[in-house]
């Protein structure tokens, strides 16, 4: 079985290949860089839904309250998305629901409290904590859904995640509530992970040696096995994960947050007091080990930078591409409007020797203009290499866009929403000819089709 994050690793290992071997001179601040056409202007979609480029269409394979397979209702806030090779022409989508306790419990088709399955954590009268994940499993030639069902359930806001190598997706709490608050019974604020072979809830087992905290998203270096994840907080963290046997994170393994190497800097990179972190340096960094991770005073953050880690943004989606890794944080630069950042793993990473070649970081991208780019959250990659942002921006009036970034770091409009809400969990087909994208709320998940090979300068 090949995962999402198998494809599209061969995707980026050409269109990213100069990105990541030449750097990049131009585009270095979104408000001033050039921008590029892409697949040229967004058309009026006549539902009034969301606007695409000539060529492209979209149809909602699932949504808010429609039936699914198990008897439930589809449910609502659909978030982080993982998408998954079954066989020649079926694959699996696994999709988050950041759903708490303030939205209940999950329904079933005739309206009543869905119960008599397998949940990480109930209420005092043993319904389900709303939070989980569902599974869709998808005919990308013929464009349609075969089956839909819950594959998690009792979590709480389950924002982000990652797909790994070996076909499972890493589904992320972005809470960090303790048993006895809001009538519920366990601690949350946990990574959980999901098979995409799994046919129905399965029983989810917390991986609590990946750290107690507001989780966002995870990705997998294929090479290595080594997680990394982001943390939804202002004064977040990065974070790796060292599996003790990669493939078997249930096995334990050692939690670590990014520095800076030189002790000299600022360990800051949300650039909010001044620039303290120029713009497309690399910085050198090195890993420090993270104890008492499962953290129940939600204070592994505060800790971590008390020892010399460095401050992030709110960090959001992460995508591993060829050989490095990109991720969002969603309010970081001087204008607060978003940074992509962009990790290169050393040759050694994870060994004692990677301080002799050791890691780097830099920001790729800082937005100075919200119509360039506005709060990035997701992201993934493109059939031709560019990386496809999903906005989270919340004013009076909600202007959510999906950007496309270039390998030289020039951004162009993808698509704009109409729905007030956020658009997440983009993520494409293992052909790459279609890309799946959820909108938050009431959720829906659209399958989205054109000529991706059209893109221009």
């Amino acid at each position: 079985m090949l995962s999402r994050r198998t494809f599209t690793l061969g995707l980026t290992s050409t269109a990213f290949a100069g990105l990541a071997l030449g750097g990049c001179a131009g585009g270095i601040r979104s408000g001033t860089a050039p921008r590029v056409r892409g697949y040229g202007p967004l058309r009026r979609d006549p539902a009034g839904l969301i606007d695409l480029p000539d060529g492209f269409g979209y149809r909602i394979i699932s949504q808010l309250g429609d039936a699914m397979d198990d008897g439930l209702q589809v449910p609502d806030r659909a978030d982080g998305m993982g998408a998954f090779r079954l066989d020649g022409h079926r694959m699996a989508l696994i999709r988050n629901h950041e759903l708490d306790t303030r939205h209940g419990v999950l329904k079933t088709v005739g309206g009543g409290s869905a119960t008599g399955f397998p949940a990480f954590d109930h209420y005092a009268d043993g319904s389900a904590l709303p939070g989980g994940t569902t599974t869709l499993i998808y005919d990308y030639r013929a464009q349609r859904v075969e089956a839909q069902y819950l594959s998690l359930a009792g979590t709480l806001r389950n924002c982000a995640g990652g797909a790994t190598p070996w076909g499972s997706w890493l589904t992320c709490e972005e809470n960090v509530s303790r048993a006895g608050t809001g009538g519920i019974a366990r601690d949350h604020g946990w990574v959980f992970e999901v098979p995409a072979s799994a046919r129905g809830p399965m029983s989810p087992q917390p991986l609590t040696a990946m750290g107690r905290f507001n989780h966002e998203a995870a990705a997998v270096d294929p090479r290595t096995g080594i997680v990394y994840l982001t943390e939804d907080r202002d004064d977040s963290l990065f974070y790796r994960f060292i599996p003790n046997v990669p493939g078997a994170l249930s096995r334990g393994g050692r939690l670590q947050a990014l520095a800076f190497r030189d002790a000299a800097l600022v360990p800051d990179t949300r650039n909010w007091s001044g620039a303290t972190f120029p713009l497309r340096e690399w910085r050198d960094v090195r890993w420090i080990d993270l104890d008492h991770v499962e953290a129940p005073e939600d204070d592994l953050r505060q800790r971590g930078h008390a020892g010399g880690a460095a401050l992030f943004a709110r960090g959001e989606g992460i995508h591993f591409g060829r050989n490095e890794l990109y991720f969002c944080c969603t309010s970081g630069g001087a204008a607060k409007l978003s940074q992509i950042m962009r990790y290169r793993p050393s040759r050694f990473e994870g060994r004692p020797e990677e301080g002799s070649a050791p890691g780097r970081v830099q920001i790729f991208v800082e937005s100075a203009d919200p119509e360039a780019l506005n709060y990035g959250d997701n992201l993934t990659v493109a059939p031709g290499g560019h990386l496809i942002v999903c906005e989270d921006q919340y004013t009076d009036v909600v202007l959510n866009h999906l950007r496309g970034v270039t390998p030289d770091g020039k951004l162009y409009d993808v698509a704009f929403l109409h729905a007030q809400t956020e658009l997440a969990g983009v993520c494409f087909s293992p052909d790459g000819a279609t890309m799946f994208v959820n909108l938050y709320s009431p959720a829906k998940t659209l399958a989205i089709t054109g000529p991706w090979n059209a893109f221009r300068t």
